[in-house]
């Protein structure tokens, strides 16, 4: 069946992510009189909004935040949306990839996590939250000078026309060319400033010791009765002391002065200038001017109160961006990279979803749904959808006459999707049988140690309105959400301010008020992007295979793949590391009575001698309620129906009441005989205890499916074609 239909795991991701870029809504543009999209269409919808792995997310999406400054406030500002009204050469676009030290700093922090196992509790977050710290972006740079001074000395050494010191110059021109993006740019020079002044002021000094005396270098010698001395060096023997290879050195410097005049020929500042050469490479002393200790600690902490200022206001303008980047991230994480089998694709609509959900707008939606789920080609059918953030309705917080102490003021979540546009949406998703994962909006409220406290309740509630409906079994409510950084533990230490002591010696200042650190405020991951990326990841049998090692199906997709079913959750595991020692056993009792959503755990468990580490999956269940169970119905049910429904429709030409009859014969080579041929499979499309069968009504021209899940049978009613073999022969 592999031939037939190559792939179950296409995902379509309902949210924006860049503005800039094109659209759904935009390239499918007016359907009026339009039952489906052209071939050439569809061609050009994947290769501007379909991605394959998060590489080819970043240069197709290219996430962005731009900036620019405000004189009459002196601060940055930020936004997501590139502003109408400031011109080009006054904006700057700060490319949200892996060049970024704040999107960097949270992949790192998760795979560390990952790999130390430990709970949210034990994590020193501070370790690597760290990382956006302007020393730690000095030493980032420091790794690039050593390059770049280790190029440079190897070009010097080789002969003109060497074909060796042609590609050293290559190697130097790109070097010249990455450094040179920040000749300009102010923002990112000024942890570069911070750190260089800092390390020039307090060269030393010990920390946390007040200084008594300047620093003079000085060389060791030994007194006329054996005496041990350090004395002061002359001028010219402290820049011997400094200095290594001063040839090389000069040179660079000169040739990094020599660019950046070059490409600032209007816009000269001799102090970049000499802070981009002191940061690219070091100086020797002989040509370091005096320092100006008064004006250059006012400079630092004018710097770093900027610094903090900006950095924060980055922060709070990005990090629903952010996460939405974190969330296709986890989605491919979920699929191996060294596996090479059905790999997730997911189709990015690009466009707010109130907007999308709007009524002139959805049949542009129905339109391109309508030309990849309706026909009998599956190449490009959509079988999954992700709607992350949903809106959670809060208590109303207590009526207060007065501000007696600082308290939240948590704004409304602007990034939030409304439960009126999930609704329209999942209206048109089950007319062509789309499961939508969609999770509630993220924060400390929505996450694993909230719902270890507070249970399910909120979520069933705020659920109500998607129940009893015609799309509700395509409906999966994924929690809780994930935790990058706690709230409690999002606070950065940038630096501390200085000042100049009784001995009129620099050193960094111990006063509370002057320590500079910013607070994060938690970063979170929409569950549902999990959810959506294993349950993905579970269609591809290879994938299955190297899983369980055995009785896996390589024709057959893992649509019959259920979570619940033995032990398959402590195998299949999330990439996420777990967050809490778990549930009690009331709420986990609860979840269980309800059987309701698709709940990740984080708990104490043993598979084959081994700890798990990892989060798992504990539930996966849609919002189709079984009134005699009394439990919603496990996902997995509404995908094999799909999954047969278009089998037997290719195979039987659009049900065509001959071929309908072939495929359910007890003849060994009929579709249902191989699928019960295989039902001990991990895979299997009709597993033990289910079972598959039919019923023509001729008169009616109709034909129901009875398919039967371990007992609970589901019926699927189709139209047939009632033209047979021995008609068309006549």
């Amino acid at each position: 069946m592999a031939k037939i239909i190559s792939q179950t795991n296409r995902t379509l991701l309902f949210e924006e992510i860049n503005p800039e870029k094109l659209d759904l809504l935009t390239m499918v543009g007016d359907t009026n009189a339009l039952d489906s999209l052209s071939d050439e269409k569809i061609k050009e919808l994947n290769e501007k909004l379909l991605v394959h792995d998060f590489q080819e997310f970043l240069d197709k999406f290219d996430p962005v935040v731009y900036s620019f400054f405000n004189a009459n406030t002196q601060r940055v500002m930020y936004t997501l949306k590139r502003p109408e009204n400031v011109p080009d050469d006054l904006l700057t676009a700060i490319h949200l990839n892996m060049h970024n030290d704040f999107l960097r700093m949270l992949l790192t922090l998760v795979d560390t996590k990952r790999s130390q196992g430990l709970l949210n509790v034990d994590f020193k977050f501070e370790k690597l939250t760290d990382l956006i710290s302007p020393h730690k972006v000095m030493e980032d740079i420091k790794q690039e000078r050593k390059e770049l001074r280790y190029v440079y000395s190897k070009y010097v050494e080789l002969e003109d026309g060497d074909p060796k010191k042609l590609d050293c110059g290559d190697k130097l021109n790109v070097m010249f060319e990455e450094a040179s993006k920040n000749y300009n740019n102010v923002m990112a020079m000024l942890p570069l400033a911070i750190e260089d002044i800092k390390t020039r002021l307090l060269l030393g000094t010990e920390q946390g010791n007040q200084q008594d005396t300047a620093l003079a270098l000085g060389v060791l010698t030994m007194g006329d009765s054996g005496e041990l001395k350090v004395i002061e060096a002359p001028k010219e023997q402290t820049q011997a002391l400094v200095t290594v290879d001063d040839n090389i050195n000069e040179g660079l410097i000169a040739a990094i002065e020599d660019d950046y005049e070059a490409l600032n020929a209007e816009n000269h500042n001799d102090y970049v200038k000499s802070l981009v050469a002191r940061t690219f490479c070091p100086l020797p002393s002989s040509i370091v001017s005096a320092v100006d200790m008064a004006q250059e600690i006012e400079n630092y902490n004018t710097y770093l109160d900027f610094y903090k200022q900006a950095k924060d206001d980055f922060i709070k303008t990005v990090k629903p961006l952010i996460e939405k980047i974190l969330g296709v991230r986890m989605f491919f994480e979920q699929y191996p990279a060294r596996t090479k089998g059905m790999r997730p694709a997911l189709f990015i609509t690009n466009v707010k979803n109130d907007l999308l959900a709007q009524a002139k707008n959805l049949p542009r939606l129905r339109t391109f749904l309508n030309t990849v789920n309706a026909k009998n080609d599956f190449k490009n059918t959509v079988w999954y959808a992700i709607y992350p953030s949903l809106e959670l309705d809060r208590p109303a917080k207590a009526r207060i006459t007065r501000q007696r102490f600082a308290g939240n003021n948590a704004p409304k979540n602007t990034s939030a999707n409304s439960l009126e546009s999930l609704s329209a949406i999942l209206d048109v998703l089950k007319d062509f049988r789309v499961q939508c994962f969609f999770n509630f909006e993220t924060s400390d409220k929505t996450s694993f140690s909230s719902m270890a406290t507070e249970g399910i309740d909120k979520y069933v509630e705020r659920c109500e309105p998607l129940t009893d409906r015609s799309y509700s079994e395509y409906a999966i409510p994924c929690l809780p959400n994930f935790t990058v950084i706690p709230r409690d533990k999002s606070g950065v230490l940038l630096d501390t301010k200085m000042k100049i002591n009784a001995n009129n010696i620099a050193e960094l200042s111990k006063d509370q008020q002057d320590i500079m650190k910013l607070w994060i405020d938690g970063v979170y991951i929409d569950a549902a992007y999990v959810a959506a990326g294993i349950e993905a990841a579970c269609q591809d049998p290879v994938f299955l295979r190297d899983v369980f090692r055995r009785d896996v199906d390589s024709e057959l997709p893992g649509v019959a793949f259920d979570f619940e079913s033995g032990d398959h959750a402590l195998q299949v595991r999330t990439t996420l590391a777990k967050e809490i020692t778990g549930f009690t056993n009331p709420i986990k009792d609860e979840i269980n009575r309800r059987g309701f959503g698709f709940v990740f755990s984080s708990e104490n468990a043993v598979f084959a001698g081994q700890h798990i580490t990892n989060i798992m999956v504990y539930k996966a269940r849609n919002l189709l309620y079984d009134e005699n169970l009394g439990v919603f119905e496990p996902l997995y049910k509404t995908q094999v129906t799909t999954y047969i429904e278009r089998i037997l429709r290719h195979a039987s030409g659009d049900f065509k009441q001959d071929h309908i009859v072939e495929f359910f014969s007890n003849n060994p080579n009929s579709q249902k005989s191989k699928w019960l041929s295989k039902r001990n499979m991990v895979n299997a499309i009709i597993g033990v205890g289910d079972d598959i069968d039919y019923a023509i009504d001729e008169e009616n021209g109709m034909c129901t499916l009875d398919i039967t899940f371990n007992g609970n049978m589901r019926n699927l009613t189709i139209e047939t074609n009632r033209i047979t073999t021995a008609h068309r022969a006549s």
